[in-house]
């Protein structure tokens, strides 16, 4: 039996997760960025999900895609077909032209069975298009729920989540100073994890966290220095643009 992503948290062993696939090598949240991750060691890849104008979940980091593609306008203005029509590669490097938005259903399929799953939703809306109810049918759709992990910076993404999809771990994401109605949202919801800017990380945020039975997963680490200063503190995983020298570092 493939081991579930809270037994590989809780195991004592620090994982990495690469920040949307190997995005220091690769164009990120793509195959070929995924792909890259695994191959440099990482156990798992953190992505970031939207919706499409006709309700798929894709990955794609902005609210629009010209940054990362070939194209203009909001990712919420374009349909699957749209969206795939694409180039989300050459923008990074001659070699990834070509390379496509990708779905939820194609990261899964793909990806579930050898890495874990940090799947970012990307709403500050108080309001719901239904990427949540779109994502967790897509999960349950391919019995991956337990290599996966669910985490927003808007609490109330994570509340409509826990309501519809109850067995999933959520992990709520914080930067350097979230707001205190922020933090009295996340408190008042149950999660499983944190993922704090690794720079708020200290002993004493470590020991608050053990004494709230959380799982603390620490973006975005891209110093092995750091790292190892992270895993030190107890942390549970790093998440960072270059898995393969987090990797490398802890198994020295």
């Amino acid at each position: 039996m493939t081991a579930t992503i809270r037994d590989l948290m809780m195991s004592g062993e620090t994982l990495v997760f690469g920040h949307r696939g190997a995005m220091a090598y690769a164009p990120m949240n793509t195959m070929a960025s995924f792909q890259m991750a695994q191959r440099q060691g990482a156990h798992g890849i953190e992505l970031d999900v939207q919706l499409s104008a006709d309700g798929f979940p894709v990955i794609i980091h902005d609210d629009t895609v010209d940054a990362t593609t070939d194209g203009a306008g909001m990712v919420c203005d374009k349909t699957l077909a749209a969206l795939k029509a694409l180039d989300a590669g050459a923008w990074f490097a001659p070699e990834f032209a070509g390379e496509r938005v990708p779905t939820l259903d194609e990261v899964i399929e793909r990806f579930a069975g050898d890495l874990l799953i940090n799947v970012e939703i990307k709403s500050a809306s108080d309001h719901s298009n239904g990427v949540e109810a779109a994502v967790s049918r897509c999960i349950r759709r391919h019995q991956a729920t337990d290599r996966i992990i669910i985490s927003s910076f808007n609490p109330l993404v994570l509340q409509r989540v826990r309501k519809s999809f109850p067995e999933v771990m959520l992990g709520a994401l914080t930067g350097s100073s979230p707001t205190p109605e922020t933090q009295q949202a996340f408190e008042s919801l149950r999660h499983e994890a944190r993922h704090p800017w690794h720079e708020t990380v200290d002993a004493d945020y470590m020991r608050w966290a053990r004494d709230h039975r959380y799982v603390v997963n620490a973006w975005t680490v891209n110093a092995p220095k750091r790292a190892l200063q992270l895993r030190a503190l107890g942390v549970n995983g790093v998440i960072t643009d270059n898995p393969d020298r987090i990797a490398a570092v802890f198994s020295a």
